[in-house]
Parts: structure tokens; C-alpha cells; sequence
């Protein structure tokens, strides 16, 4: 299979917001976007991906424009009766949202791949665009607290509200775990690769953390990566905390020395422009723009200035 020649590295809310600028600046069929799985997990006897269904229904314009996760009017009823079970039936999930998990469960407990049951759901929902899970196997992400206590990734986030008491990241699984189909081979063949505006340490580190994956970029050290941070704290997430957890700076700068092997160019927001020149000493090119994806015009402009700023480099 011909490979397509962007490809980009993505997880959470912020990359689906940069996609949705990316596909109106590239062609959809020549985008692949490589997805962090270390949130999957399963809610009520299904098979729950976040960020493959984020990104999902933000590229089907679905998605729910208020908080960026879950599907635009979309109503819970069945969550409310669930509870009537389950009382601790904390994650959200609407009524439209759980065909997806239900197909998405059928499918893996008939022998799918995860990679094929991503490619129905994308077709699906009408996506041009390669959607490829970072792997198939199993690669929680588990978060360890201070009092000893362990949660994956969505209780610490979710159920528990993100709270500054972390005190390391386990990536094991997804160190242990294989890249999934043509994820290596598209990351070789790419003419751009660009690394979203994603949490550095539990998405794109997470998809870093399979063995095979930052070998590949490290070769090529010519990705693009546009920041997650504004000012010293994300948009939306808890890579500060997370940051603070493995005595990473909290900034643009923090955000470069994590990718200082194998990113080319970094875009920082323009209140962060006083950090260009300590980011320059790493190695690494740096453009300020307005990153604040407020609306899909600035998505696109800034999903053009990284596709600009990519060729530049090249």
C-alpha cells in the first residue's frame, strides 16, 4: 500500500483540534494520524478508546463542541438508568457514543485487530483519513500517587480530577507492547511528520514508549511539533501536574528537552516567544504563533503554519 505522505502523532482533545485545522490545508487522504491507546480501557463491559473516538468525531465534525470529547447532542439516558446498578458509574458515555464502543467490542471478541475495527469505525463515519492506533496489544497508562495508590490513566483523570499528588508515570505496557500495523512503515515513508499539540508525556510519550516507535522518529529528527503549553499551563489536561511529577519544567522549553531527539522545529505560542532562544541552544528551530485553538480558522492556521514550517525545515 502506497504510504501517505503526512503523518502526524496525536492523543486528546488538542490534536483532534489541530487535525480538524490539518485536513482543511492537506488532503484527508494524505494525512495518517498515528493515536495514543494508553487511555483505552473498559467501561461497562466495553471497550472504550478516547482518543481514537475523539479524534474520531472531531474529523466527522460530531463531536461535542463544549467540552471536545463525545458526540454533539448526544443524550445519557442509558447512563442514568445504568446507575440505578451502578453507582459509581462515573465515566460519561451518551447513548450515540456507546454504538461505537458496542461495535468496536463485538468486533475485537470476534478476532478483529484493533487497527481493523479503527479503519470500519473511520469508514464509518466517512474519514479520508488513515486513523492507526499506536498498537493493538494491551498499553494502559497508570498513574502512581504519592499515598502508594495506583489508577489507570482515565480514574486518575476523570474519576479522581487530575490531582497534583503524582509521583511517577508507568508506561510498562506500552513498552512491552508491539507498533500496530503500518505504523512504522508510515512514520519511514512520511515526507512530514508533525507531532500535535498532545499531553508530552501520556500521549505522545505513550506512543513514544513502544518499542520500535522512537527509534523511528529519532532517525529521521525532522518532525515538527507544535506545544502544548500556553504561558506555563495546558489548555486543557493535566500536563502540568504531570510535568511537575517528573521534575520537567513547565513550559514550551520543558516540552522541548522531551523531544529534543527527534523534533526539527517546535511551534511555541506568541506570549512564549521570550523562550525562543533557550529552545534554539537545544538544536531546535522554533516559530511563534497564536496557538490557542479557539476556533477552526485558527486550527487551520496554525495547522498551516506547521505544514509551512515542515517544508522549511526539509
Amino acid at each position: 500500500m502506497k504510504r501517505r505522505p503526512v503523518v502526524a502523532l496525536a492523543g486528546g482533545v488538542g490534536a483532534a483540534r489541530f487535525l480538524r485545522g490539518l485536513v482543511q490545508v492537506v488532503r484527508p487522504s494524505d494525512l495518517t494520524v498515528i493515536v495514543n491507546t494508553g487511555d483505552d480501557r473498559d467501561f461497562y463491559g466495553l471497550r472504550v478508546c478516547p482518543d481514537l473516538d475523539t479524534i474520531t468525531y472531531t474529523l466527522a465534525n460530531r463531536v461535542r463542541r463544549d467540552v471536545g470529547w463525545g458526540i454533539e447532542g448526544d443524550s445519557f439516558q442509558t447512563l442514568a438508568a445504568l446507575r440505578r446498578f451502578e453507582r459509581e458509574a462515573w465515566f460519561q458515555l451518551g447513548d450515540q457514543d456507546l454504538a461505537t464502543h458496542i461495535h468496536r467490542t463485538r468486533r475485537l471478541q470476534q478476532g478483529a485487530s484493533l487497527a481493523e475495527v479503527t479503519a470500519e469505525i473511520a469508514r464509518a463515519f466517512e474519514l479520508e483519513v488513515e486513523l492507526l492506533p499506536m498498537t493493538c496489544d494491551p498499553a494502559a497508562t497508570a498513574i502512581e500517587r504519592e499515598d502508594g495508590s495506583r489508577a489507570d490513566f482515565e480514574e486518575y483523570l476523570v474519576r479522581d480530577g487530575a490531582p497534583d499528588d503524582v509521583r511517577t508515570i508507568d508506561l510498562s505496557q506500552a513498552r512491552c507492547a508491539t507498533p500496530g500495523p503500518a505504523v512504522l512503515e508510515a512514520i519511514q515513508a512520511a515526507e512530514s511528520l508533525l507531532v500535535c499539540p498532545s499531553n508530552p508525556l501520556v500521549s505522545i510519550g505513550t506512543i513514544l514508549a513502544v518499542p520500535g516507535i522512537q527509534q523511528a522518529v529519532d532517525l529521521r529528527r525532522d518532525a515538527v511539533a507544535v506545544s502544548p503549553l500556553i504561558g506555563g499551563r495546558p489548555v486543557k489536561g493535566p500536563a502540568d501536574r504531570l510535568m511537575r511529577a517528573v521534575q520537567v519544567e513547565v513550559s514550551s522549553y520543558g516540552v522541548a528537552t522531551l523531544y529534543r531527539s527527534f523534533v526539527r522545529g517546535l511551534i511555541i505560542d506568541d506570549v512564549d516567544a521570550a523562550l525562543t532562544e533557550r529552545i534554539e541552544q537545544l538544536g531546535i528551530a522554533v516559530r511563534t504563533r497564536p496557538t490557542l485553538m479557539k476556533d477552526s480558522n485558527v486550527s487551520r492556521d496554525l495547522a498551516a503554519s506547521a505544514m509551512e514550517f515542515a517544508k522549511e525545515l526539509c
